[in-house]
């Protein structure tokens, strides 16, 4: 039987602040004190580095980057270092699941769903060099990228679709780690902008649909609310 999943609108939104954030509402949802939930979102200009980066995926120097505007961020999530600017959809899903690979594959399949709604025929994971790497790919061009981290049962962290974003900065790191990598977008595939707010609701459709959720849109006084009492994370 479908279960509601909470779903959150947040607009632009520095990446410390939603990582403070989402660690509120995993330690809500830790406790039962909300079901699970999804914030979708963008970040200002930010590379985030994650538990198996690496010396060097940062090639120019932080100094270089930052005076580009962009910020740098370590973080605790899956993956490798990746890129967040306006214009690009993320989600973090704060769920409580059993088996974390089922859990990417299930999120891949969301996304390729709601790709194939707009036209454009996206794939999950691409073999390469005899490894199996995670997200979604169009042909040899990777739109989407999935990162998570789990404590207790819950996920942080999620995913990362390029949409009418600037694709220019995974050009000066080594992406995803994948020095050769070929990222694309839903405006480079389709030669025009303005999809966002209409592929960020396929996205809710479509992933509500693969986890068996029916979406509740809440705002964030309610979440704030219901969060307030959760006990800190352990």
């Amino acid at each position: 039987m479908a279960v509601d999943l909470w779903t959150m609108n947040l607009g632009l939104v520095e990446y410390r602040e939603a990582h403070a954030l989402q660690t509120r509402v995993r330690s809500a949802r830790q406790a039962d004190a909300i079901p699970d939930t999804l914030l979708l979102l963008e970040h200002p200009p930010v590379y985030t580095r994650a538990r198996r980066s690496y010396p060097g995926e940062l090639g120019m120097g932080e100094a270089w980057y930052r005076e580009r505007g962009i910020d740098i961020v370590d973080t605790d999530r899956g993956g490798r270092l990746t890129y967040h600017g306006p214009g690009q959809l993320v989600g973090y899903p704060i769920m409580r699941i059993d088996d974390i690979l089922a859990c990417v594959a299930t999120m891949e399949d969301a996304i390729v769903a709601a790709l194939r709604d707009g036209g454009l025929p996206g794939a999950r994971g691409r073999s390469r060099e005899g490894r199996e790497y995670t997200g979604v790919w169009i042909d040899e061009r990777k739109i989407a990228s999935i990162g998570l981290h789990v404590s207790r049962g819950v996920t942080m962290h999620g995913f990362a679709v390029n949409v009418d974003n600037d694709l220019a900065p995974f050009d000066w790191v080594v992406a995803c780690g994948l020095p050769d990598v070929r990222m694309t977008s839903l405006a480079r595939e389709t030669g025009r902008e303005g999809h966002f707010v209409g592929f960020r609701d396929r996205v809710v459709a479509r992933f509500c649909e693969a986890f068996d959720h029916l979406p509740e849109p809440v705002g964030r006084e309610t979440l704030e609310s219901a969060i307030a009492g959760a006990p800190a994370e352990l």
